[in-house]
């Protein structure tokens, strides 16, 4: 019997149809259903401002702190500029300070050091009045034995006072130079308060340049891991705020297939045990290999568009299965049938 190409058509139609069928109706029944998932990360600007440049595209795979795009920064540049220069001006303040105690100590030094040789010099001074002041008496004594001259008389009193006066004078010297050190040492003093006062306006300024440099660092728009973008809320020449999303990725080169369990299942399932997901594709069902990486310790009652092998438990456990996707065949949000290595109950 000839048929037309319209007949024909249909009845590879149906032939293909009654094969799926017969292939699903051999199949093994999935062991639970579930839906693919992945660990999503929402990337915000660090600064406000207006977007310079974005370079993330939906579907665009961007790798670990890949700098894609900034946010405008000439104002920040600016700022920090100028508190460099103001902690330079403080560093060169410090320098002028420490250079003018090194000259205030020096004079300090050569005060004291001429204070001890006035002291010195008052002593000798003290020695030689003690044996002026032996010879003007003695002399005295033969003055009046008439054994010494008037002029001898004279000369040794005068001896004795002239080291008397020149005592005098040396020791007011001293008590200048004592002065001259206490004033040295209150300069000091000041020089040391105007270099901690500079210290400190060099660490302020530090700690602003740094902070300064930290708000320019955040102007960069930095991608914070590997993945791909999925959504972008943001473009460039858009002004943002500090918070404001600016697009969504996440990796899926591997992914997790979140799926429920009744308890009578629980009881054969383990952190590391291999599963099979299956997969439509096209005309066929692909499947992946995986393995459960997280199993609830809480159990919940059945989601609403959750089937279960047993339909009739009220009550199942969340599990993960950790997926390779290589290929890139899973896809998030889509539902899948799980298949655990030795099957269960």
């Amino acid at each position: 019997m000839v048929r037309s190409a319209a007949q024909r058509s249909w009845f590879g139609v149906l032939g293909s149809a009654f094969a799926l069928a017969v292939a699903c109706a051999g199949a093994p029944k999935p062991d639970a259903y579930g839906n693919v998932e992945a660990t999503e990360l929402v990337v915000s600007a660090e600064a406000g401002g207006r977007i310079v440049s974005l370079d993330a595209n939906e579907g665009d795979k961007l790798a670990a702190d890949a700098v894609v795009g900034s946010v405008e920064a000439t104002e920040l540049t600016l700022a920090r500029d100028q508190l460099a220069a103001q902690r330079e001006a403080a560093a060169s303040r410090i320098d002028e300070v420490e250079r003018q105690i090194r000259a205030l100590q020096a004079q300090r030094a050569a005060a004291g050091a001429q204070r001890d040789a006035g002291q010195a010099q008052v002593r000798a001074l003290e020695t030689e009045r003690v044996l002026a002041q032996r010879n003007y008496e003695r002399t005295g004594r033969l003055f009046a034995q008439q054994a010494a001259t008037a002029q001898q008389m004279d000369q040794a009193e005068r001896d004795f006072r002239v080291l008397g006066d020149r005592i005098q004078a040396q020791n007011d010297q001293v008590s200048a130079q004592a002065k001259q050190i206490t004033a040295y040492a209150a300069q000091i003093a000041a020089a040391e308060a105007q270099r901690q006062t500079a210290t400190r306006q060099v660490a302020s300024a530090d700690a602003q340049v740094a902070q300064a440099a930290e708000r320019l660092r955040k102007s960069e728009i930095k991608n914070p891991r590997a993945g791909t973008v999925l959504v972008t809320y943001a473009k460039s020449g858009e002004f943002v705020q500090p918070g404001q999303p600016l697009y969504k990725l996440a990796s899926l080169d591997a992914v997790d297939v979140r799926a429920y369990v009744t308890e009578p299942q629980l009881s054969t399932i383990k952190v590391g045990q291999q599963a099979q997901v299956t997969i439509d594709a096209g005309a066929g069902r692909q499947r992946l290999t995986g393995a459960v990486s997280w199993v609830s310790s809480q159990a919940e009652f059945t989601p609403t568009p959750i089937q279960t092998r047993d339909e009739r438990a009220d009550l199942v456990y969340a599990i993960k299965i950790r997926v390779p996707n290589t290929n890139g065949a899973l896809k998030i949000g889509m539902p899948v049938d799980v298949q655990f290595a030795g099957g269960s109950p």
